[in-house]
């Protein structure tokens, strides 16, 4: 079979997975295997149900809809762009968000421990008013904060215009824009002066050796929301240098620093970390109290 006479979903799925796996391609910003990237892709393009491909699989296709089909194929399989940036869109959980090649692709194993109000550190979450996102990108966890607080209002900052122009859209789709305040900001240089109870950040932190070793995939997101400096530590610093001022006694401080715990702890052997348990384990986030922070 050629490309010149498929007919049917099934026939382009298969095709479309076989090129994925025949060109080695890597899956970390959704998916995790070619089956799923390629009937991710085909339904998104042929505007069906995200989850019901079966019914469709022996559907006949128009030429037009081949053309489509194979046209994001060869975008996928030969300029190794991520699947996020073919859709424009990325979810988390149940939510889904613009992307583009503007902000990296929304994952955070933050995002996992919204829904739970950061239970048992936090034991009133309807007494949260204050919160602060560094490094926000697409404004995917303030989003998901602001649902999870109800009576609190976020501030969510980032350095990169074009990054908050995706992340004021995706505000907006969520109509939260009242109740999520955009900053262009180095960290904490350009915030208002308040102190908030929980600072949360999945900052840069990718180690120069790692960054060396990126698959291509990486290399289309910004390098900036990546490139954590030669331990991955650079933004890390700052954010832990900077955050007892800005946290209410008692408030909490929660940091995703990926697969980076022993740079962490060597940056900071003095700070008692308690490591949070994702579904990657329990070293990928780190809490501290604003009691703990020098």
């Amino acid at each position: 079979m050629t490309p010149n006479n498929f007919a049917t979903l099934r026939d382009v799925l298969r095709y479309a997975i076989t090129r994925f796996n025949q060109e080695g391609l890597f899956f970390g910003h959704g998916s995790s295997n070619a089956f799923d990237e390629a009937a991710y892709l085909l339904l998104h393009t042929l505007k069906l149900p995200l989850d019901q491909l079966e019914p469709f699989l022996d559907a006949r296709l128009l030429q037009d809809e081949i053309d489509a089909l194979l046209r994001v194929i060869i975008h996928r399989a030969e300029d190794r762009i991520p699947a996020a940036y073919l859709t424009n869109e990325a979810w988390l959980g149940s939510y889904r968000f613009y992307v583009d090649e503007n902000v990296i692709v929304p994952r955070s194993f933050i995002a996992e421990l919204i829904p739970e109000r950061f239970s048992p550190w936090i034991k009133d979450a309807d007494a949260v008013t204050d919160l602060l996102d560094l490094c926000t990108g697409s404004g995917c966890l303030p989003i998901m904060l602001a649902d999870a607080f109800p009576e609190a209002h976020v501030d969510a900052v980032d350095i990169s215009p074009p990054a908050l122009g995706v992340a004021r859209r995706n505000v907006s789709d969520y109509e939260l824009q009242e109740r999520i305040t955009l900053v262009e900001s180095d960290l904490y240089a350009q915030l208002p002066a308040k102190q908030y109870d929980v600072i949360i950040s999945n900052p840069p932190y990718v180690n120069s050796t790692a960054m060396a070793a990126l698959p291509q995939e990486y290399l289309r997101e910004p390098q900036l929301a990546l490139d954590g400096g030669s331990d991955g530590m650079d933004l890390v610093r700052k954010i832990v240098a900077g955050a007892k001022s800005r946290l209410k006694p008692g408030g909490l401080l929660m940091v995703e620093i990926g697969n980076e715990r022993a740079h962490a702890e060597a940056a900071f052997p003095d700070l008692p970390f308690t490591w949070l348990t994702t579904s990657a384990g329990d070293d990928m986030v780190f809490l501290l109290t604003a009691e703990q922070l020098p």
